[in-house]
C-alpha cells in the first residue's frame, strides 16, 4: 500500500490498534517503509511520535517495539478517560460553536433512530464520531489531542462490548449535547461524567491471541480493573 508520507503515523497507530502489531512486535524503519510505500524518514519522526503516546518503546540495542501495557497502566486508561471526558463536555458547553452543535445534534438524532431500528453495527462508528466532535467542541486543541489518544489507547487495550440498551446510550449523549447547548458547563460535566461511569462495565481486556495485557509481577489483585 502506498501512503503520503504525512499520513505514515495514523497508519502505523491503526494497525497497532487493529492488532496487525501485536504487542512486543519489532518494528524495522526498513518493513514499515515498504509497508506503507514511503522513505524511512517520515517512518523515522512516525516511530517517535508514536513512542511519545506510548504505543512504541525503543530498546537499547533492540530497536523500536510495540509497547506492552500492564493490567495497572489498563486500569489508568479508564480512570482518566472519567476525568478528562467530563472536562472535555464543560469546555464544550463554554465554546461549542453552531457547526459542532449541528453535528452533534444531527449524529444523536441517527444514533437514536438507528438504535430504534436495532441497526447496532452502525452504533459504534457512530458514538465514536459523537465523542469525536464533543472533543473538538471544547476549544481546546490540547485537550482534543488528549482525548482523542486517549480513545486510540483504549481501543487498543479493550474490547467493549454492545450496550443491552442502546437506545439509552444515545438518550445520554442527546442529554450532553442538550446542556452544552444551554452552555451549562456543569450539568454537561455530570452527565458525561455518569455515562463514562455506566460504560465501563461494558470494557474487557482484549485476549491473548495477538498478545496479552501484562500482569506486572508485584501486582497481586488482578480484579482492581475497572470494567
Amino acid at each position: 500500500m502506498r501512503i503520503p508520507a504525512h499520513s505514515v503515523c495514523t497508519a502505523i497507530r491503526d494497525d497497532i490498534v487493529s492488532g496487525v502489531f501485536a504487542r512486543g512486535s519489532r518494528l524495522t524503519e526498513e518493513r514499515l517503509a515498504r509497508r506503507y510505500g514511503v522513505s524511512r524518514v517520515p517512518v523515522r519522526e512516525a516511530l517517535r511520535t508514536l513512542e511519545s503516546e506510548g504505543f512504541v518503546l525503543t530498546r537499547r540495542h533492540a530497536g523500536a517495539h510495540v509497547a506492552e501495557p500492564t493490567e495497572r497502566e489498563a486500569a489508568d486508561l479508564l480512570d482518566m478517560r472519567t476525568l478528562l471526558e467530563p472536562l472535555g463536555a464543560a469546555r464544550a458547553a463554554q465554546r461549542r460553536t453552531e457547526a459542532h452543535l449541528k453535528v452533534l445534534r444531527g449524529l444523536v438524532r441517527l444514533g437514536q433512530e438507528r438504535a430504534g431500528r436495532g441497526r447496532d453495527e452502525d452504533l459504534r462508528p457512530l458514538g465514536g464520531w459523537f465523542h469525536e466532535t464533543l472533543a473538538q467542541a471544547c476549544g481546546s486543541p490540547a485537550l482534543t489531542a488528549l482525548l482523542t489518544q486517549l480513545r486510540h489507547k483504549i481501543a487498543w487495550v479493550y474490547a467493549v462490548e454492545r450496550p443491552a440498551r442502546p437506545a439509552d446510550v444515545w438518550a445520554e449523549h442527546g442529554a450532553i449535547v442538550d446542556a452544552v447547548a444551554r452552555g451549562d458547563a456543569e450539568r454537561a460535566r455530570a452527565l458525561t461524567a455518569l455515562h463514562a461511569e455506566r460504560s465501563l462495565s461494558l470494557h474487557r481486556l482484549k485476549g491473548a491471541e495477538r498478545g496479552r495485557v501484562r500482569v506486572p509481577q508485584h501486582v497481586v489483585n488482578t480484579t482492581s480493573v475497572r470494567n
